[in-house]
């Protein structure tokens, strides 16, 4: 919990802690002692004093180890390491044919990792990894991928074993998406919407600071609600009337039908070269999209709507179609400080996102109760 405290920003001296905490000074110290001794924690320059002794700063020591963040997408992946404070230290993303199988995929990501990692000296703390669809934390599995079929059912964490021991954390893309406006936002953005707009459709839903799962971790899963814009339309999950047939980007993509525009990338690029097809084609599935928004932002009023995903690149022109279906169908007062807003991380903010479910998992308290009994 101390440890929280200092990483957050919201202590930054043993005073500060006793404070937050209620702890005697003599808890605290024994607390901090121990995490300095860990090298968790790093004693700072002393700040200004108003009065007697300068009480000496906390700073997390962001050279106690790395994490590993993996974020894997129907066609592309990005690899990474980052410190303990959440900055990258090495990245890379590389594109696979849709539809390719973790046998194939996943030892090709070790790979990439490995060379990553090789000549660094701090130790690998966790994996922190993404996928789209709903996951089994508990597994490390998808139960319900449509995007990445194959996958479902399939545990992806014997796949790092020849790298690394280190427990590899499973989560959903769209869910990963807020952890990074938590990572970029958390001191301000307490209550959001997270629009993952993608190949899928899907919403990461954060409640006074925290990331809302769900009871089996479907949370969110707004692609596969019905639409009357859907109508008849078949669904890639095999249903028909799923907002993703009206307004995934696969399904943008088809009612394209142009060569050279093979994923939601593609379409996006030519409508921010002037295509105007491809421009209202982005702006419709921001008017669909937003329609169920708007029933989201009534239950659960959000300060914020991100907007992530391979079509936050024209985040104008979708972000137009979902504010007019918002404010039209929601309430004046649930809608009266609403802020629209593109992903802090941009295209980088799935991996970054992933460095933040690994990090919340080593640096949980939790985990660092484990690492202390050891030390």
């Amino acid at each position: 919990m101390l440890l929280d405290l200092v990483r957050n920003g919201r202590a930054s001296t043993r005073s500060d802690l006793r404070r937050l905490t209620g702890l005697s000074r003599t808890a605290v110290t024994a607390r901090v002692s121990a995490l300095v001794s860990s090298g968790l924690l790093l004693p700072g320059d002393e700040l200004a004093s108003t009065g007697g002794r300068p009480p000496e700063s906390l700073v997390l020591n962001p050279d106690a180890g790395v994490v590993l963040a993996v974020a894997v997408g129907r066609s592309r992946s990005q690899v990474g390491v980052f410190d303990l404070r959440g900055q990258e230290l090495a990245a890379d993303s590389e594109d696979h044919p849709a539809g390719t199988g973790p046998d194939v995929l996943m030892p090709r990501i070790v790979e990439r990792a490995t060379d990553q990692l090789r000549g660094r000296a701090t130790p690998l703390l966790a994996v922190g990894l993404s996928v789209p669809g709903t996951v089994d934390e508990v597994r490390g599995a998808c139960v319900d991928s449509p995007s990445i079929p194959g996958w479902d059912g399939v545990e992806l964490g014997p796949y790092f074993a020849p790298l690394t021991d280190a427990p590899v954390v499973l989560g959903n893309d769209a869910d990963v998406l807020a952890q990074s406006e938590l990572l970029a936002r958390g001191a301000v953005l307490r209550d959001a919407v997270v629009l993952k707009a993608s190949t899928g459709l899907g919403l990461g839903i954060i409640a006074d600071g925290r990331l809302l799962k769900g009871h089996v971790g479907a949370a969110g899963e707004i692609g596969h609600t019905k639409s009357a814009r859907a109508d008849g339309q078949t669904c890639r999950c095999g249903a028909t009337g799923c907002l993703e047939a009206a307004a995934g980007g696969w399904a943008l993509v088809q009612r394209l039908d142009r060569p050279g525009v093979e994923h939601v990338r593609d379409l996006v690029a030519a409508a921010l070269a002037g295509d105007a097809t491809a421009r209202g084609l982005l702006r419709e599935s921001g008017r669909a999209v937003g329609e169920v928004l708007a029933v989201v932002v009534n239950v659960v009023n959000p300060q914020a709507l991100v907007i992530g995903g391979d079509m936050a690149a024209a985040f104008d022109i979708v972000a137009g179609g979902v504010r007019e279906a918002v404010y039209a169908q929601s309430t004046s007062l649930s809608t009266r400080d609403l802020q629209l807003l593109p992903a802090a991380h941009g295209d980088r903010a799935g991996l970054v996102g992933c460095a933040a479910l690994a990090l919340d998992h080593v640096l949980s308290p939790w985990a660092v109760d484990q690492r202390l009994a050891l030390a």
